[in-house]
Parts: structure tokens; sequence; C-alpha cells
């Protein structure tokens, strides 16, 4: 059985994601399996991953050689604004997505001198352990299929419902029967909107991205992800940024149970309020599959289900020229641009997308701005 979010989607036509470059450690820290280095144009961050087999894979040694994994990125490239480090047992380990790590911790540079003393008095905010052993995860088939176009499942009358729906929002945008298709068509505003959130090597430079831009977006997060990173769900709160639910396991919805999909639903957003301290509102079904059913559960739990109108691609690895022009050739007052926290086209890409939407006049926003 393939563990719930194993494997990443993969969209009609991808082309292979470009190779990512590493640093070697010195002295070589035991367990690193790779420590892959990314920069969004302006900085660059560090991902470290460690595998630890049997009864190598405790809390302690896994805090010993991610401390060491830290300090020795900062040693090999110290112009890095962060590091993050995420540790696995050997056995078990999945890929990003599979069963959970042991441990994660990140260190942005301004902590560095810093950190090992707050870990040490039990302070330090930026560490996440799960205990001795992983917890088994609820068998459940997960989505491989990338975010396309919305697709409904029903009967013939209520699939005629909301393409009447979506007609409606269409032409005179905002909330409809709970969904969310596209803001005022009247102005020049769109919402900026992430899947998949948070990667441990992405997110800190999509973040930092952002800020350089002065810009806010909705982070449509899969909550065994916000499990294991905590810290970045707060990161997001800190930086203005909307925290939204894209259910625990990134799972179709439409084939589960009311029960399955209250869980999937309800587990994500006790979370997410716990770690932002805010309430979600905003829901976005992977795959864009929903039905009747999906709606009402939705609903039921306070949320709005929001689509998009422009999807550049950016997982499909089209190249970063192509995924700019697609992203000039839609947009569009109101509308509502889907990218991933985790494509390599998409991060190169983001500084000019949202350059040309500053130049054409646009403000740049998150989905709730869009209700407003």
């Amino acid at each position: 059985m393939t563990a719930p979010g194993q494997v990443q989607p993969v969209a009609p036509g991808t082309r292979p994601a470009p190779m990512l470059a590493t640093l070697r450690l010195t002295p070589a820290v035991p367990g690193v399996q790779r420590v892959e280095v990314l920069s969004n144009s302006f900085v660059r961050a560090a991902h470290a991953l460690i595998l630890l087999p049997g009864r190598e894979a405790t809390v302690a040694r896994a805090r010993t050689l991610a401390i060491q994994s830290v300090l020795g990125a900062f040693r090999a490239d110290p112009a890095l604004i962060e590091v993050d480090v995420s540790v696995y047992h050997q056995e078990t380990y999945r890929g990003f997505g599979g069963p959970l790590p042991l441990l994660t911790l990140s260190v942005p540079q301004i902590q560095l001198q810093t950190f090992q003393a707050a870990l040490g008095a039990g302070t330090y905010d930026r560490v996440w352990t799960q205990g001795g052993t992983s917890s088994p995860e609820p068998e459940l088939t997960p989505l491989q299929e990338l975010e396309r176009l919305p697709v409904f499942f029903g009967t013939q009358a209520e699939l005629l419902y909301q393409r009447l729906t979506q007609a409606t929002a269409q032409t005179g945008g905002g909330v409809r029967g709970g969904l969310l298709f596209k803001g005022n068509p009247a102005r020049r505003q769109v919402a900026l909107t992430f899947d998949d959130v948070p990667h441990p090597l992405y997110f800190p430079l999509v973040l930092d991205a952002l800020q350089r831009a002065g810009a806010r977006a909705t982070f449509f997060v899969i909550g065994r992800n916000a499990q294991a990173y905590p810290y970045f769900v707060q990161d997001m709160v800190r930086g203005g940024h909307e925290v939204a639910n894209h259910t625990f396991h990134h799972v179709r919805l439409p084939k589960l149970s009311d029960a399955q999909i209250t869980a999937e639903l309800k587990r994500t957003n006790d979370l997410l309020t716990r770690l932002s301290g805010q309430p979600v509102r905003y829901f976005r079904p992977p795959g864009g599959e929903y039905s009747a059913r999906v709606l009402k559960i939705a609903e039921g739990l306070g949320l709005t289900t929001v689509f998009w109108t422009d999807d550049p691609g950016d997982f499909q690895n089209p190249g970063v020229e192509t995924v700019e022009a697609r992203f000039a050739r839609s947009l569009r007052p109101g509308g509502i641009i889907l990218l991933h926290d985790n494509a390599p086209d998409g991060l190169a890409a983001l500084p000019d997308l949202l350059k040309v939407a500053r130049e054409r006049g646009y403000t740049v926003g998150t989905a709730g701005a869009l209700t407003r």
C-alpha cells in the first residue's frame, strides 16, 4: 500500500525537475543522505535529509546529527538564510509525504548563534519530534494528479446546478453557494494561492520572495506537512499570509465516506487553528475534485471552497519563461492564481510574476481579500 501523500502529483506532459545543487559537509555527518540547496534569485536555503537505521533512530541521536548538519551546512555556505533538517527512520522512509519524520529542525541564519542553547533549555520553537516510532497513517489512497480544472462528481441535476453556480460566479464574482471561483471582475485585484504547503526547502524561499514584493498569499496546507513542520505555519501568520485547508493527506474526497471527508477536513482545521491561533476559513479540494457531499461537509465546518482561474502549470516544469507567459495571458481582475511551493519553475518565476502584476496595476493578496 502506498503511504498517503508519498507519491508527488504528476501532471500529463510533466518534464523531469532539474537536479538541485548539493552541499558537501566537512566533516561528514553520519546518516546524511544529501543536503540540497536552492535559490529564489535573491537568497539561498538548504535542506538536509538524514536516515537513521534501527536502534540509532532515537530522538537524542536525531537531535545531535541535526545540529551537526546545520552547523556543517552553514560552514559550507555561510550565505544561506536558513538550514532545515528532516530525520527519518531508514526502514520506513518513503520520501517526502510518506511516514512522518522522527525529527525536524529549522535554523534561520539570524538564530545560528543561539539555537543550540535554546534547544538545550527546551525553549527553541523551530524543532519538532514525533517520538520513538512512526505512528501508522490511515489507509487512504494519495492523489497522484495535479489540480487541473475543477471536477464535480454528482447527479445530472447536481452537475447542472454547479454549472449555473460557476457561471454566475464567473460573471459577478464573490462567494456563491459556499464556493469561490473568482473575485470581483470590476477590481484589479487577484489572489495568489499555493497548494501542498509547506515543503522544508522551498517554503522559506517562497516566503522571502513574497516579503520582498510586499505581497500576501493564501497557503493551502496539507495537514500532515503542517504536523511535521509546525513552525512554518507560524511563519505564514507572522508574514501576514492566510492559512487554508488542503486536507490532511492530500486525497480525493468524493469517493470517501462522510466520516472520512469530515476527518480529513476537521483534523486539518483543528491542527492549523492550534498552530496559527486563527480560524480556518478556506479550503481547496485536492485535484479540484468535489461533490455536493464535500461542499456540504466543508460548509458545515465553516469552510468556503476555493478554486482558481489561472494555472500556469508550474509543477509540469515547462520552463520559467512558459510559466511567466501563461501567467501573463491569464491575468484578469478577480483572478485566483494557482502555484505550488515545491515547484522549481514556479519559485524561479515568482518574482517576475509579482512584478508583472504590479506593472499592470493589480493588487496581489489573499483569497479572503477577494471576498471583502
